[in-house]
């Protein structure tokens, strides 16, 4: 039985939550005072008695926009700003909206960590790139985001109040970055949470990105979980889709969010004790029916490597010395072509795995023999087969997964249509 996912009675897709605010023509109202403008990710205006205030902005080069949708909402001026990330999906608009005295909030360590991005921005653009352009209708790497010096970076609880509203600004202990914060209406038993638990509600964390980013702990994302539920939240306002509402489901959606990801870490270490493999532990540990949850962004056997490498580092025993050394077993591949005989054999054999529905056995194969002749075309075929195999068993759930087999599809259809004009 599918779980609802962000107050629906669907689970929704990620891909639909990134592309919902296209079109979008008028804010939306989710309370009398509190406006959602779809974006990336979304922005949301709160009004109060003494002008208002920004959770979030939306992405890079859409500030115009989004400004111009909360403009028939706002009573006042734009007081403060409140940063619940360092992703530029969640900042990237704000210096088109930031007002004359607009003060910025953010989490302790959002200057670190948006740092860490530019000093890592090739490596990740090319990531990024591969896996999201087509999402986001863009070619090439994606935008710079801004440069962003927050007024406060928030240690612990920053309160204040705000036109007769109180506000308090949360440091967490996990999060999408290591800077995440959420917002608390106490009053109207509010929260504003961003991706604290990932792009979709109800569903896998993602703790360790296929773009790459700063690993976040299993630990740390359970404590978020704990301090959201703690607080006995009536609407719950994410980085994406529609708001949650109502105690109790929030409650039940907290708690099995919070049991899943616990019977990972439990099922993970047992499994490390008895001496399985990681790959052993990807490929055996899944969740009882009763704690299943979405895989829009995050999945289990994902979950379960992040927890074996945050407990054991880098090292795996099963790859023997040549770990040690930066020798990998790609490095004799051509050999393995020159023993089997040439591309042709081990296309072959790729090709009836393939026609055995074992695809990724077929992948190891074919990676081979393309190392040897990167051009061989009946290797290349056998590799479109593989993926398209695994793209039609999985189709569009994890949308990190979804958008890896496209962008690798595609690259195969690229090799071959040079091939054939050469």
């Amino acid at each position: 039985m599918s779980a609802p996912a962000n107050g629906s009675d669907k689970q929704t897709p990620l891909g639909a939550l990134v592309t919902a605010g296209q079109g979008q023509t008028e804010a939306e109202k989710i309370t009398d005072t509190i406006f959602m403008v779809k974006d990336i990710s979304n922005a949301y205006l709160v009004t109060t008695g003494d002008g208002d205030l920004l959770v979030n902005t939306g992405f890079i080069g859409n500030g115009e926009r989004n400004k111009g949708l909360f403009a028939p909402h706002r009573t006042g001026p734009l007081k403060r700003i409140l940063l619940t990330q360092s992703h530029a999906d969640h900042y990237g608009a704000l210096p088109e909206q930031k007002e004359d005295g607009t003060q910025v909030i953010a989490g302790a360590g959002f200057t670190e960590t948006a740092d860490y991005f530019d000093r890592l921005a090739p490596f990740l653009a090319r990531r990024s790139g591969k896996l999201w352009a087509s999402m986001t209708r863009r070619n090439g790497p994606p935008p710079t985001p801004p440069v962003i010096h927050p007024d406060i970076e928030v240690e612990d609880v920053l309160r204040f109040e705000q036109g007769g509203r109180r506000f308090e600004v949360v440091k967490t202990p996990g999060g999408e970055t290591l800077c995440s914060v959420f917002v608390w209406l106490p009053d109207e038993r509010t929260v504003f949470t961003g991706n604290l638990f990932g792009p979709v509600w109800r569903a896998m964390p993602n703790l360790v990105t296929i773009r790459g980013d700063r690993p976040r702990l299993v630990r740390a994302y359970l404590k978020s979980v704990e301090a959201v539920r703690a607080l006995n939240p009536e609407l719950v306002i994410t980085g994406h889709g529609e708001p949650i509402r109502g105690a109790d489901k929030i409650r039940a959606d907290l708690d099995t969010m919070h049991a899943a990801v616990s019977y990972l870490e439990r099922e993970t270490v047992a499994g490390m004790n008895a001496g399985k493999t990681v790959d052993e532990l990807m490929n055996t540990i899944v969740l009882p029916d009763d704690l299943k949850i979405g895989e829009f962004h995050g999945k289990t056997s994902w979950v379960v490597r992040a927890i074996w490498e945050e407990n054991a580092g880098w090292f795996h025993f099963e790859d023997g010395t040549t770990g040690l050394y930066g020798s990998p077993r790609s490095s004799v591949d051509k050999d393995l072509v020159d023993l089997a005989g040439g591309p042709a054999p081990l296309a072959g054999r790729a090709q009836a795995l393939v026609d055995e529905g074992q695809a990724l056995k077929a992948l190891h194969l074919v990676e081979i023999a393309l190392a040897a002749e990167p051009t061989n075309t009946a290797a290349l075929t056998v590799r479109k087969a593989a993926l398209e195999q695994l793209a039609t068993a999985n189709p569009g759930s994890n949308l990190s997964q979804t958008m890896w087999l496209k962008a690798e599809i595609t690259d195969v259809e690229s090799r071959l249509a040079a091939g054939q004009n050469a």
